[in-house]
């Protein structure tokens, strides 16, 4: 059974709520909800307001990442990328974006900025000890696993 998010407009929002663009899509895609166009310079960062607050049911989280079209096209992407909305959040959803193009990018009013995925939870339980079972990989991290041919 698919889980049930139940979405509040704000003041701010007119555009339309999240929406899978395809039947099989992951992600469905979230709206700027900006009053007057937002200049995004190479280099910048800007929250963005999305207008909508989301209830998610306790035992999900919403994963909020990049669209890979904007991330091609124009360099845009999110600074936290995934980003991690909880399901005790009840603020605005709002997505940090980042210019990693050469050129300035304007967002307006309804554009499509990012994608949320709806992803299940589990929460561990932290156990201090002395000693770890070994693995073939060990201590091994960054770049150790080799280069893909």
């Amino acid at each position: 059974m698919n889980p049930i998010v139940k979405v509040k407009k704000l003041a701010h929002f007119n555009g339309e709520l999240p929406k899978y663009q395809t039947k099989h899509a992951a992600g469905c895609d979230i709206c700027a909800a900006l009053s007057e166009p937002l200049v995004l310079k190479p280099g910048q960062r800007a929250l963005v307001p999305s207008g909508l607050i989301f209830e998610i049911p306790e035992g999900y989280e919403i994963q909020v990442r990049p669209r890979s079209g904007l991330a091609f096209k124009n360099g845009i992407s999110l600074v936290n990328t995934p980003g991690t909305i909880d399901s005790d959040y009840r603020g605005e959803l709002k997505v940090l974006l980042i210019n990693h193009g050469q050129e300035d990018f304007i967002i307006n009013n309804k554009d499509r900025i990012a994608q949320l995925i709806i992803s299940p939870v589990v929460q561990a339980s932290f156990e201090l000890s002395s000693e770890l079972s070994e693995t073939t990989r060990g201590i091994g991290g960054f770049g150790s696993t080799g280069v893909s041919v």
